[in-house]
């Protein structure tokens, strides 16, 4: 009887320890599971490229967490920021100093408004929109307010300014083209939104007599510039998938024009290069994602969904290389300075890749907070803001 209770007591002690090495795999698995879902680790690496912050500014209060991507303007010299609580601000390229800023007028018995489409610069003018559907233009000399109209749904993408007109990209599908004197609508184009979209708009990228647009429903449409005439629409991202969310294939990112030629990626991590003038596709490539892409003499560079950085071929649209160290950090759509590629991430950190091999050349940090809009570069400078409303500006050392 005493050995058989011993024996009792020995089997409960190996029930149990079984037990906990049963959840022991179980919780190791879990544990990796979760570690696979976690942004990756910033690596260490030996910098190859010396980068200098050369001013910051504080625009105001910035986006947070709304998701509309706002990012800088620059033209004849001057940087055009604003932030959806913040005003308009007009500020020296070369030095941050600034030059005016602008705050709307709040209307009696409204909310304040919050500035959240581009600015968009051109033709003398800047425009904002806001989450309530207004547009504002302003005079670029000074700031002075020109005229202010009014569109259905509210505007998270930049305007463009264009042969006399102000187009403007509102979240419920609909370009409408404005007066650029008085702000009077002159013509609209209504596109059919799927059930389910990526929160973001496409800025309106202006041709020589055409608009192209960017659709929720993964196409890219050309508009006559003077009459919103349909020319030609192309399918960048298919929406295929059982589900809504499968079919989701926006193209929120900038086209890039570059001669007669389009380059456009979509949410769908489809990249295709356009011929403009009549919209037939040139290449194409499951690469890409919704941040946007970047051009330069020999590269389309591209970042998809899970934070891959990719340098195709300009001509082919061929995969040159491929930088996976960023994977889950919510990197944006990349800019391109100089012989580099540049993202930024969820964490504020900037990261300078090689243009050749797509290899780390730099790392800085523009601030504690993420950056979501794609960064620019104007005249060599580089400009990123994040959703704080903190601009800075950066220039390669060597």
């Amino acid at each position: 009887m005493k050995l058989k209770h011993v024996a009792g007591i020995a089997l409960v002690a190996v029930a149990l320890s079984g037990c906990s090495t049963v959840k022991g795999w179980f919780a190791g698995k879990d544990a990796e599971a979760k570690k696979a879902l976690e942004p990756a680790e910033l690596v260490k690496f030996e910098p190859t490229l010396k980068v200098n912050r050369i001013w910051s500014a504080n625009v105001g209060k910035g986006e947070g967490r709304i998701g509309v991507r706002q990012a800088p303007a620059v033209a004849d010299g001057r940087v055009y920021a604003a932030a959806v609580e913040g005003g308009v601000h007009a500020l020296d390229l070369q030095t941050g100093k600034q030059v005016w800023e602008y705050t709307p007028a709040k209307e009696k018995k409204k909310a304040k408004l919050r500035l959240s489409g581009g600015p968009g610069v051109g033709e003398g003018l800047v425009v904002i929109g806001t989450l309530d559907g207004q547009v504002i233009a302003l005079e670029a000399a000074n700031g002075s307010e020109k005229w202010r109209a009014r569109v259905p749904g509210e505007i998270i993408a930049a305007p463009a300014v264009a042969q006399g007109l102000v187009f403007v990209r509102s979240n419920d599908g609909r370009t409408t083209a404005l007066d650029a004197g008085s702000g009077e609508r002159r013509w609209f184009n209504a596109q059919e939104l799927p059930s389910l979209t990526v929160r973001g708009n496409a800025p309106v990228v202006a041709g020589p007599g055409v608009l192209f647009i960017g659709n929720d429903d993964g196409t890219l449409a050309a508009l006559a510039m003077q009459d919103g005439r349909p020319l030609w629409e192309q399918t960048i991202g298919t929406p295929e998938g059982r589900t809504e969310l499968e079919r989701m294939a926006d193209v929120d990112g900038a086209p890039v024009l570059e001669g007669n030629n389009l380059y456009v990626t979509s949410f769908k991590n489809q990249t295709l290069a356009i011929e403009g003038p009549s919209g037939r596709p040139l290449w194409s490539r499951d690469h890409g994602g919704g941040g946007g892409l970047a051009v330069s003499s020999g590269h389309v560079v591209v970042t998809d969904g899970k934070g891959t950085v990719y340098g195709l071929d300009k001509t082919s649209g061929a995969a040159m290389w491929s930088q996976q160290a960023l994977a889950r950090r919510s990197v944006t759509g990349p800019a391109i300075q100089g012989d580099y590629v540049v993202v930024a991430d969820y964490k504020g950190y900037l990261h300078w890749l090689q243009m050749g091999d797509g290899a780390l050349a730099a790392r800085e940090k523009s601030g504690g907070d993420p950056v979501v809009a794609q960064p620019i570069v104007a005249e060599g400078v580089l400009l990123v803001q994040n959703v704080d409303g903190k601009l800075t500006a950066w220039r390669l050392a060597n």
